[in-house]
């Protein structure tokens, strides 16, 4: 069900500071203005409330490809992100001073607000986005009452809880989180130029840890619009000295723990602030209730080194926007019944737990110095390393062999 009128417009039965929508978004970073443009160009009545009228320059997803990239071409994104993100095909991974193979496939670098505006631009109409601040949701199984701290209100249908790790909201309601694992990853970002000012000698490069002891997972280069941005992961205690000398001494310390990555970068210098974030992983509980849903972080969060967290949200994104939200408002009610149905979703479910999966195979990857990971880690770079080789000497190899596996 959804009306000509936008989502501004007061509804007359009402005080005039009373809004009518279908859905009304609350957090309005990547997961909630993804869902408030595909949702607002199928033509349903979206209110997007956040509290920044301009995306934050926070440290968050940086760097978008492989099937990620398909979802945001069936979402209808593919052009605008192509636009705002710088592309590169190629990426070098090398470890212990060594190439271990290349990864051949589109993507793109761009800070994160540039993705945040990329996703908002694709609005049909500027007034959707709501600058406020929700303070209340009293939900039921009909109409979802929210009141923000302007005096306004929202009378909406369903409401979709993008709201990240920021969980007040969600506490008032009696949504509760789930630490699974306190402090799994730490995770810095920065941009670096060759002193020289020539350009690197790649399009985008990765360097794996070599070290248990250092817990570096690895240090990903890629271009972004101001230069070369380097994402490190790694999972260490946040509390060790080595994470205040990462902060003031960047350089020479990203070299101490990846030695065999000066060949690859030759002279080079921090040109912006550093930034980091620790990461817990965590999953909501008592999330199952009459018109109101969590997507992205504000379900599951994610380890960063995985590269799952965008893939998640993704899914979330396209499988409650094309599929359950547009049936629930077809029909009257917005019980438990209905969304449950989103939470059941088998893609759904099988990102969620392939996150998790990956998260903890990326620590243990990483860390783990026992015989049998060791061995483990060892023919991990090996057989990539190998199948690279083969591949050098027979192009189009390894094309064929995983065409043949899809087949």
């Amino acid at each position: 069900m959804t009306a000509d009128s936008t989502v501004t417009e007061p509804n007359a039965a009402k005080d005039i500071s009373t809004i009518a929508a279908d859905i009304a978004i609350v957090g309005g970073g990547l997961a909630g203005s993804l869902a408030a443009s595909v949702l607002a160009r199928a033509g349903h009545r979206v209110a997007l409330v956040d509290k920044r009228a301009v995306p934050v320059d926070e440290f968050r997803v940086e760097k978008i490809g492989g099937h990620q990239l398909e979802i945001f071409r069936r979402l209808g994104f593919i052009d605008a992100l192509a636009k705002a993100g710088s592309p590169y095909d190629r990426v070098l991974n090398v470890r212990e001073g060594k190439v271990v193979d290349v990864s051949v496939g589109q993507a793109y670098g761009l800070p994160y607000a540039d993705l945040v505006a990329m996703a908002r631009g694709q609005l049909p109409d500027p007034s959707t986005l709501i600058v406020d601040d929700v303070t209340a949701i009293t939900a039921s199984d009909d109409i979802q009452h929210l009141e923000l701290a302007s005096g306004l209100r929202i009378d909406a249908r369903l409401v979709v809880l993008a709201t990240g790790m920021a969980g007040a909201l969600g506490y008032k309601l009696g949504i509760r989180r789930r630490v699974l694992a306190e402090r799994h990853s730490v995770s810095f970002g920065f941009t670096i130029a060759r002193r020289d000012g020539a350009p690197f000698d790649f399009d985008a490069l990765t360097c794996y840890g070599e070290r248990t002891a250092d817990g570096v997972d690895y240090l990903s280069l890629f271009p972004v619009r101001t230069g070369m941005r380097a994402n490190l992961f790694m999972f260490r205690d946040p509390t060790d000295p080595v994470m205040r000398e990462l902060r003031r001494d960047t350089e020479a310390t990203v070299l101490r723990l990846l030695p065999g990555l000066q060949n690859f970068l030759g002279d080079f210098h921090v040109t912006d602030r550093v930034q980091n974030w620790v990461m817990d992983l965590s999953v909501v509980e008592g999330h199952l209730q009459p018109g109101i849903v969590l997507i992205g972080d504000a379900f599951q969060t994610n380890c960063p080194a995985a590269g799952t967290g965008v893939a998640r949200l993704l899914v979330d994104v396209e499988r409650l926007c094309t599929e359950y939200a547009p049936r629930w408002l077809a029909t009257a009610g917005m019980g438990t019944e209905k969304i449950s149905q989103f939470y059941a979703d088998p893609d759904k479910i099988a990102a969620d737990q392939q996150s998790l999966k990956m998260a903890r195979f990326r620590q243990a990857l990483t860390s783990r110095n026992d015989i049998s990971w060791d061995v483990r880690r060892r023919l991990h770079f090996l057989r990539r390393s190998i199948t690279h080789r083969v591949d050098q000497m027979r192009p189009g190899w390894l094309a064929q062999v995983r065409s043949a596996l899809r087949a």
